[in-house]
C-alpha cells in the first residue's frame, strides 16, 4: 500500500527503505525519516503492525511490504519495491533482526543461531548487495546497519545476537571501504532505546534493566524516533557525506569506552 501526502524538509528527494519498520527503532527511524521529508518503504513481516504505523505516518510519503527476510529473492523484491514506489533508492537501514531470549551460552542451540544469523547478518548483507547498484546511481547513497552492545560490550546472555550483531559490524567496515569511492557510506548505530523490547525488559527484569540504566551518563533511555531516528536521518543525509565506516553509540554515553 502506498499513501502520497506533503512531505517535510532535510531528506526531500530522498527514497529509503527500513527493515524490521513496523515497531520500536525501526518504527522510529521510519517516522524520523519520514517527516524530514524522505519517501519511505516500510519493511515488516508483521501485517497488522506495519498498516498501523503506516497509518500513522499520514501527511507523509509512505509505502509498506511485508515480507520475510529469511526467504532467497527478498533482498531483489525489497529494492524493486522502492525504485517502482518511488523512482530510485538512497538510504538503507537494516534493523530488522529476531533471537531466541537471552540465556547462558551453552544453552543456545544451533536452531537459535540460525535463526539470528539468518534474519540479521544474511539479510543484512544480501540487502546491501542488492541496493548497492540503485545507491552508488543516487551520487550520495546511505547503508546504515543496526549493532549492539550485546557484541561491543559482550553481555553475558546474549552469545549468538552478540555474534551475529559482531558480524554486521565486520562486513559493513569492509563494504564502507569498498564502496567509498563509488560514493556510498556505510554506518553502523548501537542504540539503547525505549523499544517494546526495552519495556518488556524493564516490566519482567526491573533489577536488570535499572542496573543498565544507571550506567547511562544521561541518566535516561533513549526515545526511538528523536534520538534514534534523528542521528539516523543524519547519517542518511547531506549533511553527513565524510563519515563513513563508523560505529555510533546512541546510548546517552553508556557505551563511551567499548570502541
Amino acid at each position: 500500500m502506498t499513501n502520497t501526502y506533503a512531505s517535510g524538509t532535510g531528506l526531500g528527494g530522498k527514497v529509503a527503505v527500513v527493515t524490521g519498520a513496523a515497531q520500536g527503532i525501526g518504527r522510529g527511524i521510519a517516522q524520523a525519516l519520514a517527516e524530514r521529508g524522505a519517501a519511505v518503504l516500510l519493511v515488516d513481516h508483521n501485517a497488522d503492525t506495519l498498516d498501523a504505523t503506516v497509518k500513522g505516518l499520514e501527511g507523509t510519503q509512505v509505502a509498506s511490504l511485508l515480507s520475510d527476510i529469511r526467504e532467497e529473492g527478498q533482498a531483489e523484491r525489497i529494492v524493486a519495491a522502492a525504485v517502482e514506489a518511488f523512482g530510485r533508492l538512497d538510504v538503507l537501514v537494516n534493523n530488522a533482526i529476531a533471537t531466541r531470549a537471552a540465556g547462558p551460552f551453552t544453552e543456545h542451540s544451533d536452531a537459535d543461531y540460525d535463526l539470528v544469523f539468518e534474519t540479521g547478518p544474511r539479510a543484512t548483507f544480501r540487502l546491501m548487495r542488492a541496493a548497492f547498484p540503485h545507491l552508488v546511481a543516487s551520487g550520495s547513497g546511505s547503508v546504515v546497519n543496526l549493532g549492539s552492545s550485546a557484541g561491543t560490550e559482550g553481555q553475558a546472555g546474549w552469545a549468538t545476537y552478540a555474534a551475529a550483531k559482531e558480524a554486521i559490524r565486520g562486513f559493513s567496515k569492509v563494504a564502507a571501504t569498498e564502496w567509498g569511492p563509488a560514493g556510498v557510506r556505510v554506518n553502523v548505530v548501537c542504540p539503547f532505546a525505549n523499544s517494546e523490547g526495552a519495556q518488556l525488559w524493564e516490566r519482567f527484569d526491573p533489577d536488570g534493566y535499572n542496573a543498565a540504566l544507571a550506567k547511562v551518563p544521561m541518566q535516561r533511555i533513549g526515545d526511538t524516533r528523536t534520538d534514534i531516528g534523528a542521528l539516523v536521518a543524519f547519517l542518511a543525509s547531506d549533511d553527513a557525506t565524510y563519515i563513513t565506516g563508523q560505529t555510533i553509540m546512541i546510548d546517552g554515553g553508556w557505551g563511551m569506552h567499548r570502541i
